[in-house]
């Protein structure tokens, strides 16, 4: 069994933030005290020398797509891709996400992703599982989700063109409640699917990247979170919104918790950073996702309601393809839509952290790590500097400083939506359960390694909600 010192790090926590040293044998957190001598580890223990740096509990991005088979082709990340990045950025886990065939086995769907990304993932992954309509035989396979280790599902308020949308209010409330019954958490990709076909019916042209951001409003999504949050809000269940990136939609969520509802938000990096001036000129293509890109005053809102604490996750829905990809068509309409961001993910957030001057490095690991990891019932397995934890640890050096570009990140898109960025802060060396996967730039993940993480009662443990 492998056992590794690491000494005179900072260990940053949620709940505290303390200089001490950490022993790791096998894949978990053994001892974790202000100073463990040489003397008293086991012969031939590695050690690593953390001196002027912050040890952080490996990061959750809590939304990728790696391997997305979509419109004929498959993202540029796949999960050997996915996992590099991972590395690169000190994110140990990813819940990533599993189609609903409709067949009417869902385990069976989220079986198959997981088998697929134990064949190549060399990080430790869970599961959203979609579902794309209502059945009969909703109740028997959500249950049989859960026994596999599945307890979160996604839903969409759009997309009845390809087949995501659940129409019928009852049916939609149906599964709510089936879910609640089961301790099954309910995400939710919120856009009122009738008001952008409204929108889409009486558009008159030209399609270009920057009609993307006027065909799919902020209201749109404000309409979408209302709907959903009034069924939860009915049957007092919890809800996670996905990838909010509006002030609208922000204002919909305050209304709703005012009233009651439960609501965890997730934002992501580039809805807080990049606004829709970025779909102007001949690189427009590379910046179309959805939701698109939003106004600079959207940008303010929602760094303003994560520095307040309204925002409990932050997470990329990295969903990369090449430039030759999103560049093949400049109609919004046919460009493959998202962009990587699993890398840039702990740099752009710390970056913000230190010029805002108002959270410090516990509240960007409760944002990235923590947080998901009780959201999604990974909880203290995931997310956590304890004893018994999984030894997913991050080296973060928070005096580095560099620019983000092409050059300097991973991805197999061949390009960073956040080009130029200057950035403070760098993951140095990460650990997954033990094994370093990545130190000074250099990947040593291994195809295989990753791990399917069951998932236990989402919502798990405290949560700071305002």
């Amino acid at each position: 069994m492998n056992t590794i010192l690491i000494q005179n790090g900072l260990l940053v926590d949620t709940e505290w933030v303390r200089h001490a040293d950490i022993l790791v044998e096998g894949s978990k957190i053994a001892h974790i005290a202000a100073k463990i001598s040489e003397d008293e580890v086991p012969e031939g223990t590695e050690i690593v020398h953390a001196d002027g740096l912050c040890i952080l509990p490996g990061l959750i991005d809590a939304h990728t797509h790696y391997h997305l088979v979509s419109r004929g082709t498959v993202t540029a990340d796949s999960f050997a891709e996915g996992s590099r990045c991972a590395a690169h950025g000190g994110v140990t886990t990813v819940v990533d996400f599993a189609d609903d065939d409709k067949k009417g086995h869902l385990s069976l769907c989220s079986e198959n992703r997981i088998k697929e990304m134990g064949e190549g993932m060399a990080i430790d992954f869970s599961l959203h599982q979609g579902i794309y309509g209502y059945r009969d035989t909703i109740s028997q396979e959500l249950k049989e989700l859960k026994e596999k280790g599945v307890r979160v599902v996604k839903m969409f308020t759009t997309y009845r063109n390809v087949g995501y949308l659940v129409e019928k209010r009852e049916e939609l409330k149906a599964i709510f409640a089936e879910c609640k019954k089961l301790d099954i958490m309910v995400c939710v990709h919120c856009e009122d699917d009738s008001l952008i076909e409204k929108i889409n019916k009486e558009y008159k042209g030209p399609y270009t990247p920057m009609a993307h951001a006027d065909l799919r409003p902020s209201e749109a999504e404000a309409r979408g979170i209302r709907t959903v949050g009034e069924i939860a809000g009915e049957l007092d269940m919890s809800l996670y919104v996905v990838h909010l990136s509006s002030a609208a939609g922000l204002e919909t969520v305050r209304d709703l918790r005012a009233k009651g509802v439960h609501i965890i938000v997730e934002t992501t990096p580039h809805y807080l950073f990049l606004d829709r001036s970025k779909l102007e000129g001949d690189d427009g293509p590379l910046y179309v996702m959805t939701p698109p890109l939003r106004t600079a005053t959207d940008n303010k809102a929602l760094q303003e309601a994560v520095l307040n604490g309204e925002i409990q996750v932050v997470a990329t829905d990295h969903c990369s393809f090449t430039r030759e990809q999103k560049l093949a068509s400049n109609d919004c309409r046919t460009i493959f839509p998202g962009i990587p961001g699993t890398e840039e993910m702990l740099p752009l957030l710390y970056t913000f952290a230190v010029n805002s001057g108002r959270i410090g490095v516990q509240q960007i690991v409760n944002l990235m790590s923590t947080g998901p990891a009780k959201a999604f019932g990974l909880y203290p397995q995931k997310g956590s500097i304890r004893v018994g934890s999984d030894a997913d640890l991050v080296l973060f050096d928070t005096d580095a400083a560099w620019t983000l570009t092409s050059e300097t990140t991973h991805s197999g898109s061949g390009y960073t939506p956040y080009e130029g960025f200057e950035v403070i802060g760098k993951a140095k060396m990460t650990y997954l359960r033990g094994h370093l996967i990545m130190g000074d730039d250099i990947y040593l993940g291994i195809e295989g390694h990753g791990q399917f993480v069951k998932q236990g009662v989402p919502g798990k443990g405290k949560t700071i909600m305002h």
